[in-house]
């Protein structure tokens, strides 16, 4: 799934990026602004520090996605032994990776604490509501490590586990908590027609699984990129207009763009808490942390420089585009910065359902858990 930019392409990328939105933007008030604000990511893309956003704060001075990872000797926050819920896919212990440090690193934010998870409290404040995942198998990750970090808080507590291709739920039926699994890599449809399997990047019909939610965690990103065997699409339509292929990153802002639109038109924040799952990175090449002749394979440690070399995703600067025309509140777990130091936490070639090396997702326990503990800072802190 990993997919990479050379700096030649991600050059070139930006220069396309920028005068694709200058013909979305009809004023020149506009355009300027535009320009201010590509002015101001291009800068932090080098710099590798992301613009604060009050959504991402902790009170009024922390900023929960600036911080270091630090060794905690009394992690990890759950056993793969005595979790049900682990895909093995995910479950690296169990397939033979020798090292255990990766285990051992907690998230630090620089000016405050994240608050412990208490997956008891997190059941009682969830009584009764119901919670879904919608995604690719990066959601899943996610789902899994939640579920695995409630259930060692309640491990004699009644439970029902239903898992498909599809749709997905774990039941902690004494609180009747539900949270769920929509399994969707681009959000927008994939539809079987006569000409195909065509990607429609301005439909979501399948949206109306999602209604009913007390709580909704979005992501998308990686199968945006994916060519030949492993495309699960033959054409691109947006509207009246049919493509054999399109721009990719150009593809997603589309595809995003009608996921905001499905936000604003059908979620009541009375009702339905929105989260976003920021991008999560690849850690195929080695020269996005100056090493040029490795991959995540081996890898025991985090990255622990200052900035990260490959500085920040061009799919970030497409989210965040994407956001600033939210009208719905929804909280982004910006979770790229952080994800990107850990080049030791994916599962390598130590997965029971991964062919080859994994680069892409990341072993349980393990990097997920963080990101589930910054969804807890959010709901809780």
């Amino acid at each position: 799934m990993g997919f990479q930019f050379n700096a030649m392409f991600l050059l070139s990328f930006f220069f396309f990026f920028f005068f694709f939105f200058l013909l979305l933007i009809s004023d020149t008030t506009k355009a300027e602004n535009f320009t201010t604000t590509l002015s101001v990511i291009n800068n932090n893309a080098t710099t590798n520090h992301l613009p604060p956003s009050s959504s991402r704060k902790l009170g009024s001075t922390c900023n929960l996605f600036q911080g270091n990872w630090v060794y905690d000797p009394s992690y990890p926050l759950y056993s793969p032994t005595t979790c049900p819920f682990v895909d093995p896919e995910f479950n690296c212990q169990k397939y033979g990776r020798p090292d255990n440090f990766y285990l051992k690193y907690r998230w630090q934010p620089f000016s405050c604490n994240l608050p412990r998870f208490n997956g008891l409290y997190f059941l009682e404040k969830w009584r009764g509501k119901k919670i879904m995942f919608v995604g690719d198998s990066l959601s899943q990750n996610q789902w899994e490590s939640l579920t695995c970090m409630i259930h060692a808080w309640v491990p004699n507590s009644k439970y029902s586990f239903v898992k498909t291709n599809g749709l997905s739920a774990v039941t902690f039926e004494d609180f009747g908590v539900m949270i769920l699994l929509f399994r969707t890599p681009y959000l927008v449809d994939v539809v079987h027609e006569k000409v195909g399997r065509v990607l429609k990047l301005d439909s979501i019909r399948i949206g109306n699984a999602w209604r009913g939610m007390d709580m909704l965690v979005f992501n998308t990103w990686h199968w945006w990129t994916h060519t030949g065997r492993s495309q699960p699409w033959d054409y691109v339509q947006e509207g009246n207009k049919m493509y054999k292929d399109m721009n990719r990153l150009v593809a997603f802002y589309k595809g995003l763009t009608t996921w905001a639109r499905w936000v604003n038109l059908n979620v009541d924040p009375r009702k339905t808490r929105v989260f976003f799952q920021g991008i999560s990175p690849t850690h195929y090449e080695g020269r996005d942390w100056n090493a040029p002749a490795q991959s995540c394979s081996g890898q025991t440690k985090p990255f622990f420089g200052k900035r990260y070399p490959a500085g920040t995703p061009a799919a970030w600067v497409v989210v965040n585009k994407v956001f600033s025309r939210l009208k719905k509140p929804v909280y982004l777990l910006d979770v790229t910065r952080l994800s990107q130091y850990r080049k030791d936490a994916h599962p390598s070639a130590y997965s029971g359902e991964h062919s080859g090396t994994d680069c892409s997702h990341w072993c349980l326990p393990g990097l997920p858990d963080t990101w589930n503990q910054l969804l807890y800072a959010a709901l809780f802190g």
